[in-house]
């Protein structure tokens, strides 16, 4: 752990949340409660909201609203700012998946836009201000996806504003760099298959976990390690996919610009076993 992650997941900071009522996000709101965080938590779900302020053995600030809804984050802030004044790190997690295709209808893609990017630009709107202002060492972490750097086919309004979150992040983490010399720091959260809430609902009724997906739990303790480790990039495996095919698949999406193969070349008929023999010989 570095010393200025030591000084921002520590006994008596806050942590700022968003969709932090279920899954990555209150997995993530335990952990931290668990290492003497006090917590602000934001979600649309009020019911599993209260529910959350009474599983953690912390102090719990709770704003129910819509991230998509910029006042909504105002007043989380206002909140925080007034109850707590300290924002040691604000937790961008809260994210939807609804299928929409690139010649789908915009009103389909403007959900998907809203909350899974404009939420995240939004809060960072919202909140990044006060932590630079704030003289004290603090960080950000965004939700991204593994949609939003391979890009696979079949969900593009998903891919599309992870993507963002992506350029979003990175271009987050240059300017903080400028602006406080390092003090506040950006960081992107990339997580394998995790039996989430939002996975399930993608299931048959009663599905049980498959054996390839981790559990909220096992993502967290792999990003906290990571993140005190001051990674930028924390690109979570899972039980089926390791960091190293992670590697390969991520150079592989990089090299059809490179190359000028086929757009989406991995899932292309004229490439789809070349890549297959690439991945598993490396050559």
């Amino acid at each position: 752990m570095s010393e200025r992650m030591n000084s921002i997941v520590a006994p008596g900071r806050v942590a700022v949340i968003t969709g932090a009522a279920k899954g990555i996000g209150l997995a993530i709101a335990r952990a931290l409660a668990a290492r003497g965080m006090k917590l602000a938590l934001l979600d649309l779900d009020t019911d599993a909201l209260e529910d959350v302020t009474s599983s953690l053995d912390t102090d719990t600030l709770v704003v129910s609203g819509d991230v998509s809804d910029i006042s909504a984050l105002a007043r989380l802030q206002d909140e925080t700012a007034s109850r707590f004044g300290d924002v040691a790190i604000l937790v961008n997690n809260a994210g939807i998946t609804q299928g929409a295709g690139p010649w789908d209808d915009p009103a389909k893609w403007r959900r998907q836009i809203d909350v899974n990017f404009g939420g995240v630009l939004a809060a960072q709107h919202v909140f990044v201000p006060y932590m630079i202002n704030t003289a004290r060492p603090s960080a950000v972490v965004n939700l991204g996806s593994k949609e939003g750097i391979t890009t696979p086919p079949g969900n593009a309004a998903y891919s599309v504003a992870k993507a963002a979150v992506k350029v979003l992040t990175e271009q987050l983490s240059h300017e903080l760099l400028k602006e406080t010399g390092g003090r506040v720091s950006a960081h992107l959260l990339v997580p394998g298959y995790t039996w989430t809430p939002m996975n399930i609902a993608l299931k048959p009724q009663g599905a049980a976990k498959p054996d390839e997906a981790w559990t909220a739990e096992q993502l967290v303790e792999y990003f906290l390690a990571r993140l005190l480790d001051e990674d930028f990039y924390i690109i979570c495996p899972d039980n089926a996919v390791t960091s190293a095919i992670d590697a390969r698949r991520i150079r592989w999406a990089a090299d059809d610009m490179i190359l000028n193969r086929p757009a989406l070349s991995r899932w292309h008929p004229d490439w789809m076993d070349k890549f297959a023999a690439w991945l598993k010989t490396g050559h």
